[in-house]
């Protein structure tokens, strides 16, 4: 998400270092082109103006124009705007309120919506040990409601019987006591969308607004609309009173104008992001770490999370056990793989690290993918005794692990002479006693 604009920026900053002192004909041409990349990125005119404007008028001090390093002091200043831009603190949700908490998801027909839902279902019990209660009010799109259904048994959350002959205000009243009576703590509540906004639609949902008095009203907008994003989020806003915006389908050809815009604009914070198709593609929105991203300063924080979700820190303890004693089987080596596969692709893992946005827009996200399963389809065709001990591996076991995994024995030779090398790299690598800190894939 965001790499052209990320290119941009990169490019627009390597010219600024090549000079040993800043003047003003300099930040003014800096200013002209950050101005282009962000019009580019479909970023709101009147935001645009304003974001430069800002670093403008901090660009142009004694304290950057007298620096040894200016370019590192109009980077520092461009990562605060931005920051301020999308909204200086990542708020999350409010479920402070008295349960069940009545949280009301809107947003027009495919925005990901009613996927939205499931996904801070399962975010919501697994991160902030909570107890969801879904509930399906979108009576208009066909199968809406089977969808749902079929989510909350995926995350494990009950689903309010629904059908699409009733009133939506009414499945939302009758869901609300529900919840209540039956001790669920947050009601998420899948209201209907159109393909824009009308005022039928409007209505529907200030009725559901008036009937549940939400105390979160979050817009689900898809971030890949670009300006329109935005557009729709300012009519949801003026209508219903947003208090916050997921944006969806950040994974695509997302050009950043929604997210750069979305708060100025509408006054609503984002709240989440969506990142993926899968129900664990959500994540909570921190504008520093975007910011940091966008400038490409990586995201070590985001990636620190994901290997605490993704890795058991026991287990990782044990690992380096047997690492020390040169016990590391193709079994263990298997077992980190489908850990790191967690985590994210491995584009999005290396762009989280400072310096290596380049090498992860290089990378063929589809074939690291492919050659990762390749490599757990050669250790699944072995047997135990093969995944402990791969000295075993003789020409006709390889041949049959080949056969069985569809590859060939030359891949099975490669595959094996590399995992040679890396169980000797690690074994010097935890002798010098600095371990395998929190677990990243090894």
């Amino acid at each position: 998400m965001l790499e052209s604009l990320s290119d941009k920026f990169e490019a627009i900053f390597k010219k600024l270092r090549g000079e040993a002192r800043v003047r003003e004909p300099h930040i003014e041409e800096t200013l002209r082109e950050v101005r282009l990349a962000l019009l580019e990125a479909d970023v709101n005119l009147q935001v645009v103006k304003q974001f430069t404007e800002a670093i403008r008028r901090q660009a142009l001090g004694q304290e950057v124009l007298q620096s040894l390093t200016p370019a590192q002091q109009i980077i520092k200043i461009v990562h605060q705007e931005l920051v301020t831009l999308m909204g200086e603190a990542g708020r999350g949700l409010d479920l402070s309120a008295a349960p069940p908490v009545p949280v009301m998801l809107v947003g027009l027909q495919g925005s990901g919506k009613t996927t939205t839902v499931g996904k801070l279902a399962r975010y919501l019990k697994l991160e902030k040990n909570r107890n969801p209660y879904l509930v399906p009010a979108d009576v208009q799109r066909p199968a809406a409601i089977e969808q749902l259904r079929l989510l909350g048994e995926q995350v494990g959350c009950a689903v309010h019987p629904s059908t699409s002959d009733q009133n939506p205000v009414a499945i939302c009243r009758a869901a609300l006591t529900a919840a209540k009576n039956q001790g669920y703590d947050v009601c998420l509540f899948d209201t209907a969308g159109r393909l824009h906004i009308d005022e039928e639609l409007m209505q529907e949902l200030a009725d559901i607004r008036a009937a549940v008095s939400p105390h979160e009203i979050v817009l689900v907008a898809d971030a890949m609309t670009g300006q329109d994003a935005v557009n729709v989020a300012r009519g949801f806003h003026e209508r219903l009173g947003l208090t916050g915006v997921i944006l969806s389908k950040m994974e695509g050809d997302a050009r950043g104008g929604a997210a750069l815009s979305i708060r100025a604009i509408s006054g609503a914070p984002i709240v989440f992001l969506g990142v993926g198709e899968k129900l664990d593609a959500l994540e909570p929105f921190y504008p520093d770490r975007l910011a940091s991203r966008i400038l490409g300063m990586g995201d070590v924080l985001s990636l620190i999370e994901r290997a605490e979700r993704a890795f058991d820190q026991k287990e990782a303890e044990r690992l380096e056990r047997k690492l020390r004693r040169a016990e590391f089987s193709l079994e263990d080596f298997r077992d980190q793989l489908r850990a790191m596969k967690k985590m994210g692709s491995v584009g999005d893992l290396l762009g989280m690290i400072p310096g290596l946005g380049k090498m992860a827009r290089a990378v063929d996200a589809g074939k690291a993918e492919k050659d990762l399963a390749r490599v757990e389809a050669i250790i699944n065709s072995m047997t135990r005794q093969e995944q402990q001990n791969p000295n075993i591996l003789n020409a006709g076991r390889r041949r049959r692990v080949a056969l069985g995994s569809g590859t060939s024995v030359a891949d099975i030779n490669r595959f094996l002479k590399q995992y040679a090398q890396m169980k000797k790299m690690m074994k010097k690598f935890t002798s010098g006693g600095r371990g395998l800190g929190i677990g990243l894939p090894i």
